[in-house]
């Protein structure tokens, strides 16, 4: 199982300002492989693997039809070994899968499960079924058996169906691969009639002529409320892409802090760290301190065993005369965070959270 151990580490969360989803590293073919519904509406995402590091990836190749897309991340440190796309193993009924990913957005998980039916037959496609868990955001992660050769790709398109997953086959995935040296790192769609590639942005295919949606070749516009919490955290020198986590969401690291804002009850933005972890003792020094410390309009609590520093603003409130001081307020929170967590364990022995970095 040291083969599957070291593959773990070519798998990543990809993470969107629409959702977040899973995708691996093939260093036969140099490109990352996710689903195309886990980017569609980007062109440009954050890749996060075990350490928390997050990397910018361009997206190169997209093909709708066969929900494939390519990934390139200049800076990503390629991974030591990958999955094995170029063998000769043929997926049969019971044969035992491996799922790896990122399901709902939590921590990387590994699931295991036979296989139903290598050729379910869907919507004039086939896929492999199985009775491994899959679950939204394990899309576009990899498919394996124990020897680390890929089956398969994950798709929650069929998210109806109970107790079943399905994976895109490595047949299909391998048509694709074969176009790899043709790309040239610029965003290229596949078409879904002809499968030629198409490198600008048109309403037609140029091979075939049949309609082509034109928002393809697009990034989704954010809503007003991203771009001014955007424009926060550029403050702190930090690319937005990276700190995104899906729909009004963003997640990064200020040094060591972790930190999250989100949109609470569609009226408030809150941003918040969770700081450390209660220790055993010294407990009445630190209530003490969160209670009488100035930590001017942020605010220092205790939830679940573990110190936050949090603020809460009215959204309202980035629309108005204070917005300048809104902005500043969210971008403090992160460096006052950083500082915290550093004092929570010089001053009272407190261990960092495990989300921490």
């Amino acid at each position: 199982m040291s083969t599957i151990k070291n593959i773990e580490q070519s798998v990543y969360r990809i993470n969107t300002a629409n959702g977040s989803g899973t995708g691996f590293y093939s260093l036969e073919n140099d490109v990352i492989v996710t689903n195309y519904h886990v980017v569609a509406g980007s062109l440009t995402v954050s890749i996060e693997g075990q350490d928390k590091n997050r990397y910018l990836a361009k997206v190169i190749y997209v093909h709708p039809g066969k929900d494939i897309a390519f990934l390139k991340a200049d800076e990503l440190p390629k991974p030591s070994e990958t999955v094995i796309t170029q063998h000769n193993h043929e997926t049969n009924s019971r044969d035992k899968v491996i799922v790896l990913g990122y399901p709902f957005g939590m921590p990387f998980t590994v699931t295991e499960g036979i296989v139903s039916n290598p050729k379910q037959l869907i919507n004039g496609s086939n896929f492999i079924q199985t009775d491994a868990a899959i679950n939204p955001g394990n899309s576009g992660g990899p498919v394996i058996n124990e020897k680390g050769e890929l089956l398969g790709i994950v798709t929650s398109k069929f998210s109806d169906a109970d107790n079943m997953g399905f994976a895109i086959p490595l047949e299909t995935l391998g048509e694709e691969l074969e176009i790899v040296g043709e790309l040239n790192d610029e965003f290229t769609l596949g078409c879904h009639s002809c499968n030629g590639l198409i490198e600008e942005k048109t309403s037609y295919c140029p091979n075939c002529g049949t309609d082509v949606d034109e928002r393809i070749f697009e990034e989704s516009p954010l809503s007003d409320l991203s771009l001014k919490v955007e424009e926060a955290i550029g403050k702190l020198e930090i690319n937005p892409v990276l700190a995104r986590s899906g729909s009004e969401q963003w997640t990064f690291h200020q040094g060591s802090a972790e930190i999250r804002m989100f949109v609470y009850d569609h009226n408030y933005l809150f941003a918040t760290s969770p700081l450390n972890d209660l220790p055993r003792t010294k407990l009445a020094d630190i209530y003490e301190y969160i209670l009488t410390a100035d930590t001017g309009e942020h605010r220092l609590s205790i939830s679940d065993n573990q110190i936050y520093l949090s603020y809460r603003i009215h959204i309202s409130d980035l629309y108005s005369d204070h917005r300048d001081e809104v902005l500043d307020g969210l971008a403090q929170l992160a460096l006052k965070a950083d500082d915290l967590d550093d004092l929570f364990i010089n001053e009272f022995g407190a261990k960092m959270t495990h989300y921490s970095k």
